[in-house]
């Protein structure tokens, strides 16, 4: 019977990137240097604004809103790299790369999980996103956040089993 679960469906997700996990992509976005690294010395480092999935422009406004986002607070108090990016205005821009690799393994009965009585999946990574800002072809400032470790167990109950599905259509049909 134990051998049934191995017929139970399993997944992964995988963000394309040069990062093995969750410290190598931290280690690289920490080589980067506010004020010193080039645009052009990025992709070296595993982080490709322009040929590079996962990424996402970011236009000056956002960027702002990002990280002044209180029109009261000086401009002598922000970070000297996103003060650069507001006295850059139109010319400067955010990446926003996104790294991640998740596995889902389900677990439990084969045969409540096959009538979708029962399922459980137990989903185990971890995710990265730093956030580059750029302009004139130099990186103002860097910054980055994510999950070094992700360890969840997701379940799912349906007490109707296989009849679940069309119950809720049901419900649909009556409330329109």
């Amino acid at each position: 019977m134990s051998a049934c679960t191995n017929l139970l469906p399993r997944g992964s997700t995988t963000t394309p990137g040069s990062f093995t996990d969750f410290d190598a992509a931290q280690a690289a976005v920490q080589r980067i240097v506010p004020l010193q690294t080039q645009l052009s010395e990025l992709k070296a480092m595993g982080f490709d604004p322009e040929g590079g999935a996962n990424v996402t422009l970011i236009p000056y406004p956002d960027i702002v809103a990002r990280l002044a986002p209180y029109s009261a607070l000086p401009l002598a108090a922000l970070d000297p790299g996103v003060r650069k990016c507001v006295e850059a205005q139109a010319t400067c821009r955010g990446y926003l790369f996104n790294f991640e690799l998740q596995d889902r393994r389900r677990t439990g009965s084969f045969w409540m999980d096959f009538l979708n009585i029962r399922r459980t999946t137990h989903v185990t990574g971890w995710s990265f996103q730093a956030l580059v800002v750029v302009s004139d072809g130099t990186v103002l400032f860097r910054n980055h956040a994510g999950q070094p470790q992700i360890d969840r167990v997701d379940r799912q109950r349906n007490p109707l089993g296989p009849f679940q599905p069309a119950g809720e259509a049901a419900g649909s049909i009556i409330l329109r």
